[in-house]
């Protein structure tokens, strides 16, 4: 029976996990797809774990089939040497040293890097492909959905994680070198001078962000992308080309016209920190799009004219029922939670 498991990198400490993966599309109905449909969130999890798993692989230049093979063969003989290592004969008692249950002679985190490597190796054609770990040079930090998290980052730097957000960045930072940082979701950043005035890059999708010290607030979710600054100065760099420089308090959105700035309540923005969502006449469709990104379960209208309706408040958001009773209070639409999705309609009257 599969585990009720709650971060991306405990799926890929399970073998089986890492051996369903290297067999997507070939089964169906097996027990990790039924595993994921049973939970809403769960899809997600394995969402994040696949896009963790094809985060570290490192994809090198085709390579001739006899080379490929002499890889394969030297990662099984290595397996091999391993397993006869383990099973070696005690010099002071002539016995084969015993085993414990289910193990194969190999520690388990040793052990699912080679069924992973493995796996690989057979599915590739003509491809090598290299396994990186944390252990190599990758951190990442994920929560969620529902789930607040602060993190210390090498350098010192505080960063706040919102639901369904996750980050990640080398471990090796020294001083006077870049430190970068990838991330999808919603973060804010408290970022620490150094002596050496190393640069400091928060990289998204849409805009690359180049900051020295400050604090700020990144959104990088499908759809939705900004930036808000709290304090310092920060560049930001657009995958179109352009840039601007921020000050304190400027609001940056990226939209079909690239980076455009405009103006919001700091509160607004910052209120998740808090755990609490600040509306101001804000549209039911972006209320709607907020519910999905911070519970993960799907919003329905229905009908295009409710998502106009709009919502003004102050509103706790770590706890979903005091959520939707909230926006049922404010609308007056009913607000129905069928456990697998939100239904909002206009009242039988």
């Amino acid at each position: 029976m599969l585990k009720d498991y709650r971060e991306p990198e405990d799926l890929l400490s399970d073998d089986s996990f890492l051996s369903w993966y290297s067999h997507r599309g070939e089964q169906n109905g097996s027990e990790w797809d039924r595993w994921m449909n049973e939970v809403p969130g769960r899809k997600e999890l394995v969402r994040q774990a696949v896009d963790l798993l094809e985060s570290t692989l490192v994809r090198e230049k085709e390579v001739p089939a006899g080379q490929l093979h002499r890889a394969e063969a030297a990662l099984f003989q290595k397996i091999d040497a391993d397993s006869v290592a383990a099973r070696q004969t005690d010099s002071t008692t002539g016995r084969v040293a015993d085993l414990a249950p289910g193990r194969t002679g190999l520690s388990g985190h040793r052990n699912w890097r080679w069924i992973a490597a493995a796996s690989i190796l057979a599915v590739l054609a003509g491809a090598m492909i290299i396994m990186r770990v944390r252990s190599s040079g990758q951190q990442v930090l994920a929560t969620n959905y529902g789930q607040l998290r602060v993190e210390h980052l090498p350098d010192g730097s505080e960063v706040t994680l919102n639901a369904n957000s996750r980050i990640r960045y080398a471990n090796n930072w020294h001083d006077g070198g870049p430190r970068e940082v990838w991330m999808d979701g919603e973060a804010f950043f408290q970022v620490r001078k150094t002596l050496n005035h190393s640069t400091f890059l928060v990289h998204t999708d849409r805009f690359d962000i180049l900051v020295t010290g400050t604090q700020f607030n990144v959104v990088s979710r499908p759809g939705l992308a900004n930036i808000m600054l709290r304090e310092g100065s920060v560049i930001v760099h657009g995958k179109d080309g352009k840039e601007l420089d921020m000050v304190p308090g400027d609001f940056v959105q990226w939209g079909q016209q690239g980076l455009n700035r405009r103006v919001v309540l700091r509160d607004s923005v910052l209120a998740w920190k808090d755990r609490r969502l600040y509306f101001d006449k804000t549209p039911l469709k972006e209320v709607a799009t907020i519910i999905e990104n911070q519970y993960g379960l799907k919003v329905r209208l229905s009908e295009p004219r409710i998502g106009d309706s709009t919502v003004t408040g102050i509103i706790r958001n770590n706890d979903l029922d005091a959520l939707l009773k909230a926006v049922k209070a404010a609308t007056d639409l009913e607000v129905i939670n069928t456990g697998d999705e939100i239904l909002i309609k206009a009242p039988v009257r």
